[in-house]
């Protein structure tokens, strides 16, 4: 079938994207589903800032590429194989899928399955194959999801069946926004009522860390951003206090609020001047958790000394350390009991012709979380 999409021929464009133009939509083939892989029309697909720094070429892909890598959309036809969707399900996209069968999968570790991840880097669906064409030359898939499209062609562990009445738009952002910042608070730091936690990055992700954190009942969170507009919001979705990231003065007013320092500091940006701020005000035997990701190379430092005598702990994890089918269904259910207000945290929708522009609203961070609607 053909169908439109948004393609990224080339990395490392300068910005304004409005004029640089890195994804330019155009027709491209689909195959059809193969064994164990299902074709979803995609209803709404979240602009992420992991497609910023894929944008921006902070990690290699292979090009060129539809992008997108979390999405919600209506199950339309299913591969042989497939026994557990069917033609009229809503599923949401996310990337948080393994093979299934190694040890790290049999562990509820399927983010860190080498074999998958191979594939992903090859812009390949997990299962190593390729549906994406051009007049006969290869497009690739982004993160095996290429949920910039009108339809995708995904594996079937890539999908998870949701309640059909929460909106699309909304549920494009579990692939990865919720799982992502609830999942650092729920599974990697399993944070418990009264501890103290900060939160350095107040976007999409960031926010739902707060949002988590709160159902955790911690009972002082913390919300550090360099834009002080992103306040209010974090204020109404459960920060007890926010503090500016440029403030020379953050790390005694943070240590001072939490006789101390916080018990888990979660570094959502990747940015090294918050990691380094997010170590300064963590409390001795408190957790940096590390979310965001910068440039592959990146390198920071810290005092070894300091580490030890402190017995404090850096922690990464991936996708909110997740395992879709369990952490999905139940973030879903928060939001839907009103404990995690997921709405609030998009900023609008868009189609195809807007694209571009948004992704410079995103990295000028005017905006927390733009929707495409591919077929609008």
């Amino acid at each position: 079938m053909r169908m439109i999409a948004a393609v990224m021929y080339e990395q490392g464009l300068p910005t304004p994207y409005a004029e640089s133009e890195p994804f330019r939509i155009e027709d491209v083939e689909l195959d059809g589903p193969g064994e164990g892989e299902v074709l979803v029309e995609v209803r709404a697909a979240g602009l992420c800032h992991s497609d910023l720094s894929q944008v921006a070429g902070l990690s290699k892909r292979t090009l060129p590429v539809v992008g997108g890598h979390e999405g919600a959309g209506i199950v339309r036809e299913v591969g042989n194989g497939v026994t557990w969707l069917k033609p009229g399900d809503h599923v949401v996209m996310t990337v948080a899928s393994g093979c299934g069968h190694c040890l790290l999968c049999s562990e509820n570790r399927a983010l860190l399955c080498e074999a998958v991840g191979a594939s992903r880097a090859q812009g390949l669906l997990t299962n190593g194959q390729r549906k994406l064409s051009y007049g006969g030359t290869p497009r690739y898939h982004y993160a095996g999801i290429s949920s910039f499209a009108q339809y995708a062609v995904t594996v079937s562990n890539s999908l998870i069946k949701i309640d059909p009445s929460v909106p699309f738009d909304v549920a494009a952002l579990f692939g990865c926004a919720v799982v992502t910042g609830a999942g650092c608070v729920f599974n990697a730091a399993k944070v418990r009522p009264g501890q103290y936690v900060a939160v350095f990055g107040l976007g999409g992700v960031g926010l739902n860390a707060v949002m988590a954190a709160n159902v955790s009942g911690a009972s002082e969170i913390i919300g550090i951003d360099i834009n002080e507009a992103k306040f209010p919001i974090a204020q109404e979705l459960g920060c007890t206090r926010t503090f500016s990231a440029l403030d020379p003065n953050l790390v005694p007013r943070v240590k001072d609020l939490t006789q101390g320092g916080v018990d888990f500091a979660f570094e959502i940006s990747g940015s090294k001047p918050a990691m380094a701020s997010a170590n300064a005000i963590t409390r001795k035997g408190g957790e940096i958790v590390c979310v965001g990701l910068g440039a592959l190379t990146d390198l920071h430092q810290y005092s070894h000394a300091a580490l030890v005598l402190e017995e404090k702990v850096f922690r990464g994890t991936f996708m909110g350390s997740c395992v879709p089918e369990r952490d999905i269904p139940r973030y879903v259910r928060l939001y839907q009991d009103g404990k995690m207000p997921v709405d609030r945290v998009t900023s609008g929708t868009m189609g195809f012709d807007q694209l571009n522009a948004s992704l410079d609203l995103l990295d000028r961070g005017e905006v927390l979380r733009k929707v495409l609607l591919p077929h609008r």
